[in-house]
């Protein structure tokens, strides 16, 4: 009896389940498939931003890559994130097991992981004039500078995630590794790091769309036109009276094609540390 009652609430669940999907694959696409549209049509033909173009207009691509300076921004925007994400997976997770390890040992260590923490809970509009202060007076307003702040502010989120991964790890690891002769550096690069693949693999997902996506730091930051983001570059369609949609969405889709692109080619190691991740 139990049995057949289970088979006909499964027998139910079914369209409920057909129907989530299918709302979901609604809300994502539909805000794709918009963009694409205006971004294909001539000005002409915004009557129906839905209805598809009478006429395709890819020249809208080639005037926004002209206008946003699309080289020069992308490299600047691809500098700041790959500089960023290498430093922040090695200088936070090493961070992150020097203060789980010896949290126990010293109150040092506990104090700078509550510190931290606390970190998490400020937002960055707080400090975000404060910043720009500090950030001219020590020279920090360009490329070299923004990424050195993205690499500290994202330590206090990063060192939470690192901090239990590392805390699941055996201390006998340790323990064994030193009786053979190897120092703390060696410890970290030859058995924890590569333990914590999961986590870095979250870390580097996380970091790298912050960066890549972030629009706030490079604008009360790098007032230099040649050291601009490519997210900067946006405010070139907005007009005094009104906004250049064609060209607008045609850049936004320039800008989202490195991301899609990026995560067409890593979604294995993606997909695995996700899964390693939960599965621990």
């Amino acid at each position: 009896m139990k049995h057949n009652t289970v088979k006909v609430k499964e027998r139910y669940n079914w369209p409920v389940t057909i129907l989530l999907i299918i709302g979901i694959v609604v809300v994502i696409l539909l805000p794709l498939y918009m963009a694409l549209m205006i971004a294909i049509k001539d000005p002409s033909d915004m009557n129906n931003i839905l209805a598809f173009p009478k006429k395709i207009r890819l020249q809208n691509f080639a005037d926004a890559w002209v206008m946003t300076d699309f080289p020069r921004k992308f490299f600047n925007t691809a500098f700041i994130t790959v500089i960023n994400l290498i430093f922040t997976l090695i200088t936070n997770s090493f961070a992150a097991y020097a203060i789980t390890r010896n949290r126990k040992k010293s109150k040092f260590f506990s104090l700078m992981y509550y510190y931290f923490i606390s970190a998490m809970f400020i937002p960055f509009q707080v400090i975000m004039l404060p910043l720009v202060v500090q950030a001219n007076t020590f020279h920090l307003d360009n490329i070299f500078g923004i990424t050195f702040l993205y690499i500290i502010f994202g330590l206090p989120m990063n060192t939470f995630l690192y901090t239990g991964a590392v805390k699941a790890i055996p201390e006998a690891l340790d323990e064994a590794a030193m009786i053979d002769g190897a120092n703390p550096i060696q410890i970290f690069s030859r058995i924890i790091f590569p333990v914590l693949k999961p986590t870095t693999a979250t870390v580097a997902i996380l970091s790298f769309m912050w960066t890549w996506n972030d629009f706030t730091m490079p604008l009360v930051l790098l007032s230099d036109e040649s050291q601009q983001t490519l997210q900067l570059a946006q405010y070139v369609f907005k007009k005094q009276f009104s906004v250049d949609y064609n060209l607008a969405f045609a850049s936004y889709l320039l800008v989202l094609l490195p991301v899609l692109i990026v995560y067409i080619f890593c979604q294995k190691w993606i997909m695995n540390g996700v899964v390693a991740g939960a599965v621990k």
